[in-house]
């Protein structure tokens, strides 16, 4: 029998682990479905427990983050978590890490970038960086403070994306070539509004997040958002105030760029209408 994971074999901001169980059972209340196509794949481990649980049913998994690519590399990973250990060896866990020490590192994922092409960075960042910290790069990487928190246990992945369909491409694209089918159910997990999305490959606006929406309407799906976002409080207030629309048609717009200090940057926007 194949195993099943309850959490991403790598590490990835926003995997789905918490809801692992819950969604088990959903997929019991589904089982006239015979695709899932998990429009925003991340991890992938909304798509791997499908097909564990329905291994009759197609199921397409949108891994836009290619994260593939970390998985394809968990040996040289784990190779240098192996040469980690090594050089955090007299560092005491959860402390602080020496300069001198942390240039040995520095010096070794630039050595192993230059030779093999990639790094790990975001997994590196789980046994390196402090809690909920990631780095994608080696430069984001030397700015951070590092900690020895290094794994004690190294990763596998084996079988993890067996017999799933996999797609790389934008979720428009993969929702309109399954929209039509009645057997069909979304799995639509974007990332969280007013969340940190720097470890994905995307980069949204409110519109955007809020276009996800449409996909829903008049289709079977599971969708997941938090209570941060308040989308779905937006939405509730939206269907109360149906007669208003958009209050901001023929309002006029200004911006104007501000920041907080050296590397916060924002802008104020002012909408007016005085007709």
């Amino acid at each position: 029998m194949k195993k099943e994971y309850l959490s991403a074999p790598l590490p990835f901001v926003g995997q789905k682990r918490m809801f692992a169980k819950e969604y088990i059972k959903v997929l019991d209340e589904v089982k006239e479905a015979k695709v899932f196509v998990d429009l925003f794949g991340g991890s992938g481990l909304l798509s791997h427990i499908t097909k564990r649980q329905r291994p009759d049913a197609t199921v397409v998994y949108n891994d836009y983050d290619n994260y593939r690519r970390r998985l394809e590399h968990i040996g040289r990973t784990n190779a240098l978590l192996d040469r980690l250990r090594n050089i955090l060896v007299d560092v005491p866990r959860l402390k602080a890490v020496p300069k001198p020490v942390k240039e040995r590192i520095l010096d070794m994922m630039a050595k192993e970038e230059a030779e093999n092409g990639f790094v790990d960075y975001i997994t590196l960042s789980t046994s390196l960086l402090f809690s909920m910290k990631y780095a994608t790069t080696l430069d984001e990487m030397r700015k951070h403070t590092m900690y020895n928190r290094i794994k004690r246990t190294d990763y596998d992945a084996d079988g993890y994306l067996d017999d799933v369909v996999v797609e790389s491409c934008d979720y428009r694209e993969l929702f309109e070539k399954y929209r039509n089918r009645d057997d069909v159910v979304f799995l639509v997990d974007p990332p969280y509004l007013s969340t940190d999305v720097s470890t994905y490959s995307m980069r949204w606006k409110l519109s955007d997040y809020l276009d996800v929406l449409k996909v829903l309407v008049g289709r079977k799906y599971v969708y997941s958002t938090s209570n941060k976002s308040s989308i779905v409080e937006l939405c509730d207030w939206l269907g109360g105030n149906k007669e208003i629309g958009n209050p901001f048609v023929g309002a006029k717009r200004k911006e104007f760029n501000a920041s907080m200090n050296y590397n916060s940057h924002y802008t104020d926007v002012m909408l007016y209408n005085v007709v």
